[in-house]
Parts: C-alpha cells; sequence; structure tokens
C-alpha cells in the first residue's frame, strides 16, 4: 500500500487558504505556508508550539474548547461553522481530526472563501 503521508502533506502545503493544526491541548502544531503568510503580522511561525487559545479572546477560548468538547462527544461530531468574514467574503469552520480508529486527535480551522474566482480556466 502507498504511504499517502507525502501526498496529504503535499495538498495541505499547495491550498491557498490558512491551514492550522491543534492538537488535543491547543498547541499549534502545524502550520501550512498561506497560514504563515496569513497570519505573519502575528509572528508566522514563530506560533508553531503555542497555545491557539493565547491567540483569541477570552470568548473565543471558551468556544473553542466547547467545540473540542462536542467533537470529543461522538465521532459524528466533526465541522462547527464558527464565523462569517464578510470583509473577506468567508465562512470559517473548525474541523475535528480522527486517527483510523475515530478517535479525536486534534482540529484545525478551515476558510471557505464565497468569492468567484475571476482567473482565466486552465491558465497555465
Amino acid at each position: 500500500m502507498t504511504d499517502c503521508s507525502v501526498y496529504f502533506k503535499s495538498l495541505v502545503e499547495q491550498d491557498n487558504t490558512a491551514i492550522v493544526i491543534c492538537d488535543l491541548n491547543h498547541t499549534i502544531i502545524y502550520m501550512n505556508p498561506a497560514s504563515v503568510l496569513n497570519y505573519k503580522k502575528y509572528g508566522g511561525t514563530a506560533l508553531l508550539g503555542k497555545s491557539l487559545l493565547a491567540c483569541h479572546n477570552e470568548n473565543s477560548a471558551v468556544m473553542i474548547k466547547k467545540v473540542v468538547q462536542w467533537f470529543s462527544e461522538s465521532a459524528n461530531n466533526n465541522r462547527v461553522h464558527t464565523a462569517y468574514n464578510e470583509k473577506q467574503n468567508k465562512d470559517i469552520y473548525m474541523i475535528a481530526l480522527r486517527d483510523d480508529a475515530k478517535n479525536l486527535i486534534g482540529y484545525y480551522e478551515k476558510h471557505e472563501y464565497r468569492s468567484k474566482d475571476t482567473s482565466p480556466f486552465y491558465e497555465i
């Protein structure tokens, strides 16, 4: 069987939206290049190993903890809509990360932009 880890890493590395992965202690364990750029003014790669909760206000930290608790209650609890950013026309979600046995191992934030991509098709 092919080790898919290199494919998954490439998929995340090439994504043009910020992806920040946290463990269950809320420690930032991975940032893709888009997230490093997006959060440059907050420290970029210096955020690795730090608590995600320290990057949020008290109310947001409480909600993040509630979502992670909800994720832990069922293997079916995997996605929560957390915000909409009108300026960037995007929805923001928290997504559960699970191992092969469906155990919760962490989470990440997913940004889904709603603006139409106006670049030409197949422009290479």
